[in-house]
């Protein structure tokens, strides 16, 4: 008999609440399976079978508090697992199953052993199997938007019962409500922000870019880009270096507060912004100033990748100098930011719309983007906060810039 046990946690996490079970007691298990999965404040945890067997007993309940290292349940090693009954051989004139019917029941197999924790929830809880739902995943795969959109299937009523009724509508003047937990993750992101609102002199302050440089660039040479790389070369990689550099002639806007001393950083780590299923979530790109604009898309694409399925890591989330954060994804034309402690500063990208403007003089149509950048005004004077934004404004105005080292 062997324990089941939470993983060890990070320094930074004390405990975690159990998300859900993925077995059945008395349901057979092989090495590597995902038994249940574990939410801290940063990521989900999954415990997997470290051998075949069967899950003998389960100690803990989905929504109970759990330690480091605490034991979860038992497996029963090496045991057998219980066999399904044999299936009948087909009666006299059944023709066997197609293969195309046993290939596409290894498909679902495959998609069921694929999904996310967040797309096993939604199923979980809304009683569908792999083979019920649609999947538009880029791989085949079932995503959370397939889930939700799923429906269940009927259940067709027992003999001689009679039709369920349609659900009556609400009376009129019921103002319906529901309390819902918040999720360990909300409860970290929501205790962070009111820190940082309650300890920092946050204060934030605007400019605006003119993205057609950019945007020509970028159309100039995408499909070399692509051609040589495997991946797009998106605005935010521009961002990540234009920010770098700006970052090098002001180091206290990379600099942290800890207590009445300030650190400079050397490096420049910087995080990105990921709107995810279960909140926001900054994933790291480390020295970014070795990193070239196919690296920054490239581990990008990943985070965001891993993001969507629940697989960021704490060493994924863990630190990180400055903050980069882009609402203009979601049409977001301009916002104040708050700082992700002990970060002094981060920069807000919001959406590119098509205004008049005055160049040379004349009044032209450009595509302008607002930025926004929050500091701590603790650490950083205004002089040195607009500078930044300036620096970085003209990087983009002029990508030469950002080549020769301007």
């Amino acid at each position: 008999m062997a324990e089941i046990k939470v993983p060890v946690f990070s320094e930074s996490v004390s405990e975690g609440t159990l998300l859900a079970w993925n077995k059945k007691v008395g349901e057979a298990v092989k090495r590597g399976d995902i038994l249940a999965e574990i939410e801290t404040d940063k990521v989900v945890l999954e415990v997997t079978a470290q051998s075949d067997g069967v899950l003998e007993s389960i100690q803990k309940q989905e929504g109970d508090t759990v330690l480091s290292e605490e034991v979860l349940g038992t497996l029963a090693e090496g045991q057998a697992s219980v066999s399904a009954p044999a299936e009948a051989a087909p009666a006299s004139g059944t023709s066997a199953p197609e293969p195309a019917a046993t290939a596409q029941a290894a498909l679902v197999a495959e998609r069921r052993d694929d999904l996310s924790p967040a797309v096993r929830k939604v199923m979980a809880e809304k009683g569908l199997d792999a083979s019920q739902v649609p999947a538009t995943g880029p791989k085949g795969n079932i995503t959370k938007a397939d889930a939700l959109g799923a429906s269940a299937p009927a259940q067709a009523p027992a003999q001689g019962a009679a039709p369920a009724a349609p659900a009556a509508p609400l009376p009129s003047g019921v103002r319906p409500e529901e309390r819902v937990a918040m999720t360990r993750i909300r409860q970290r992101i929501s205790e962070r922000l009111k820190e940082v609102q309650n300890t920092a002199a946050l204060l934030t302050t605007f400019n605006e870019v003119n993205m057609q440089p950019t945007m020509d660039l970028r159309r100039k040479y995408q499909d070399q880009f692509v051609a040589k790389h495997g991946v797009k070369l998106g605005f935010m990689s521009l961002f990540v270096r234009a920010a770098t550099e700006a970052l090098k002639a002001f180091p206290v806007i990379n600099a942290s507060v800890d207590g009445k001393d300030i650190i400079y950083h050397g490096y420049y780590d910087i995080g990105i912004a990921v709107a995810s299923d279960r909140g926001l979530v900054v994933p790291i790109l480390r020295d970014t100033d070795q990193m070239s604009l196919a690296d920054i898309e490239k581990a990008i694409a990943g985070f965001a990748q891993k993001a969507k399925s629940g697989k960021l890591t704490m060493e994924d989330m863990s630190g990180g100098t400055f903050s980069i954060t882009n609402g203009g994804t979601f049409g977001s034309m301009m916002s104040t930011p708050i700082i992700n402690a002990p970060q002094s500063a981060i920069l807000g990208m919001h959406n590119i719309i098509e205004r008049p403007i005055a160049q040379n003089g004349q009044v032209v149509i450009a595509p302008m983007m607002y930025l926004a950048l929050s500091y701590d005004h603790r650490i950083i004077d205004g002089k040195e906060a607009v500078q930044f934004l300036v620096t970085i404004k003209n990087a983009l105005e002029d990508p030469a810039r950002l080549l020769l080292d301007l």
